[in-house]
């Protein structure tokens, strides 16, 4: 339905690729008219994508739609045991794979096309399938697996839908407005902003590998106005610029971001950097069809601007919650919580699928899904994450956020990335320890980082050890692996000496 809006509306303006070569409305219409006939001649019940970003993702996408079947795009960085394990979930799936992708795919059974021969095949116009009036999954986007097994997340038609109506507005964009979306096709991200920038009528530009010079380069390059980052990308992109890179972004009027928390040293610096950009802070889940709370622009600036400490506050938060979905803070015993408690942040609304393969959608009687994010609101609605709920570390019957602690520790000038987690301890239960990357140049010791963090800390909540790393593990959305900093941290304790 959007794409067959979009080409009716706008059908000649180009809405995917680079300004010289990409295609528009009508050609992504035909394209995905093309594909929806070769996955019926294949007999295939799904699309896997396993692939870099790119124009393929779209077509993929919405042939998927026509042909009544999910798109399942694949992390292709998992490793061999990993991604076999999920495409024997799919074997009568068709597959579009990179070269690497497609041995995957054959030792799995599967056939599939490259990206490039995947267009190919799709330019040709072909006999257009019979409508699809179901609500089927139309994607199923496997979580990161980085706590445990990954889960399969269907999004139905109706989940991604209602997003885009209740955030959108059809057809809002100029003819030249162009957004640059620097997420992989496997994040819930990179979905919304296929669908939600065609149904604006804004062509989308991938920037496969990214580089924060590229990025400034493409940006000044194809005329970009809106963009979509992580955390760590921006904080790189502005590491650049401190360090000499052009800057510059003329036409550049919004930059979201989102996907993990972003530290407040480094929006403040974007801020002061590009005064002009409306800045927008996107918070959301795959299980919710990305976005369920935004911080705006004007919001952003108010904040910065603000003497009043609880405004400026306001800046660590991801704003406040769509009008088309509800949100409750509960306690553990499903207590509702008023503002300023902390506590599990649960939705509800037409956009949130909540559903998994296998195991059905995992709400409560009211339809509320618990995110197993902890946060609070203030008394004006704004909402602050506090990390998940796995995360807490118990010290002495003590819950203790490490979100907190990283936010303070991130404060001192030296330091570029942080992760807080708790370790086994006879005596607490768990102790306090803290893996911190600092800035080229920079020089810390324990004494003065533990100093800094008591100053703004009582002392129960000051890491009772540092280990200075030159990198944290991340995935490539930004989101931190705590498991593995454990994991890693404990293998350092036990090394002989």
């Amino acid at each position: 339905m959007l794409l067959d809006m979009a080409s009716d509306a706008f059908g000649d303006r180009v809405v995917v690729g680079r300004l010289a070569s990409g295609f528009t409305a009508t050609d992504l219409r035909v394209r995905a008219l093309s594909g929806a006939a070769s996955i019926h001649g294949a007999d295939a019940d799904a699309v896997v994508y396993l692939a870099p970003n790119g124009p393929a993702f779209p077509v993929a996408m919405f042939a998927a739609a026509y042909a009544g079947v999910p798109l399942v795009p694949l992390n292709y960085r998992l490793g061999t045991d990993q991604l076999q394990a999920l495409l024997a979930k799919h074997p009568n799936a068709i597959g579009i794979a990179d070269e690497a992708g497609l041995a995957h795919l054959a030792a799995a059974g599967i056939g599939g096309h490259t990206p490039e021969d995947w267009l190919t095949l799709t330019k040709t116009p072909r006999v257009e399938p019979e409508e699809i009036y179901d609500d089927g999954p139309a994607v199923v986007i496997y979580t990161s697996g980085t706590t445990s097994e990954p889960k399969g997340v269907l999004l139905r038609h109706s989940n991604l839908v209602s997003y885009v109506l209740g955030s959108v507005e059809f057809m809002n964009a100029a003819e030249d407005d162009a957004a640059l979306v620097s997420v992989p096709p496997y994040h819930i991200a990179a979905v919304a902003n296929v669908i939600s920038n065609l149904y604006g009528g804004r062509r989308t530009i991938v920037l496969e590998q990214f580089e924060p010079e590229q990025w400034l380069e493409t940006v000044r390059g194809e005329a970009v106005t809106n963009a979509l980052v992580v955390p760590t990308m921006l904080s790189r992109i502005i590491e650049a610029v401190t360090a000499g890179a052009d800057g510059a972004v003329p036409s550049l009027r919004s930059l979201a971001y989102g996907g993990a928390p972003m530290p407040g040293s480094v929006i403040e610096k974007a801020l002061n950097a590009w005064p002009e950009v409306g800045f927008v802070n996107a918070y959301g889940l795959t299980e919710t069809s990305s976005t369920v709370a935004v911080l705006g622009p004007d919001e952003h600036r108010a904040a910065v601007a603000s003497d009043d400490p609880l405004v400026r506050a306001r800046l660590s938060s991801v704003g406040r919650v769509l009008p088309t979905v509800e949100l409750e803070i509960r306690d553990d015993a499903d207590q509702l919580l008023p503002a300023g408690m902390p506590g599990r942040i649960c939705v509800r609304g037409e956009q949130v699928s909540a559903e998994y393969a296998g195991v059905g959608r995992a709400v409560d009687a009211r339809g509320f899904f618990d995110t197993r994010d902890k946060g609070f609101l203030d008394d004006e609605g704004y909402l602050f994450i506090g990390g998940r709920v796995d995360d807490t570390i118990i010290r002495g019957a003590e819950n203790i956020a490490p979100a907190e602690i990283e936010e303070i520790i991130l404060r001192h000038p030296d330091v570029l990335d942080v992760a807080v987690i708790g370790v086994p301890d006879e005596e607490w239960g768990q102790r306090i320890e803290a893996a911190v990357v600092t800035r080229s140049g920079g020089q810390l010791d324990d004494s003065e980082l533990r100093e800094f963090v008591r100053n703004e800390l009582r002392s129960s909540k000051t890491p009772d050890r540092f280990w200075f790393w030159t990198e944290l593990p991340r995935t490539e959305t930004g989101k931190l692996i705590r498991r593995r900093v454990l994991e890693q941290v404990l293998a350092s304790e036990n090394a002989p000496a």
